[in-house]
């Protein structure tokens, strides 16, 4: 019952907002629904390359992403990803990355300064040759 009746739901939203209906997968609804509603809300969701090693990196990198605008910051050791919810209207990607770095964490647009780097812990020294995540 509750299936046939989201995506009736999904079906009308989909509608109401002009999606085309003609859509490879539910996923896609789902994805363009959510565009929608965020930009709506002024909030984003962006995944950003940040490299590090182990947990002290984890907690590093999280915190100095959470400047303000920024709801949430989660980074994945493995993956180097570091996903962020923020509000567009307060911050952006680029000043994201720019705390991040400035805490020592390279990532795709801005490298840390030696001065910065030099200063973590030995475990996290993930420019190192043979570094590895743990």
């Amino acid at each position: 019952f509750f299936g046939i009746l989201g995506l009736s739901l999904i079906s009308i939203a989909a509608k109401s907002i002009q999606i085309l209906p003609q859509t490879n997968s539910l996923d896609k609804v789902f994805q363009e629904l959510n565009g929608i509603v965020y930009e709506k809300n002024n909030i984003k969701t962006d995944t950003i390359h940040v490299e590090g090693n182990c947990g002290m990196c984890k907690e590093r990198i999280e915190n100095a992403a959470l400047i303000k605008g920024v709801k949430k910051a989660t980074w994945d050791k493995h993956k180097h990803q570091l996903i962020v919810i923020y509000d567009v209207n307060k911050t952006n990607n680029d000043l994201i990355q720019k705390a991040v770095a400035a805490a020592g964490h390279d990532t795709h647009k801005y490298k840390a300064s030696a001065e910065v780097y030099n200063r973590l812990p030995k475990c996290c020294a993930y420019r190192e040759e043979g570094a590895k995540v743990h």
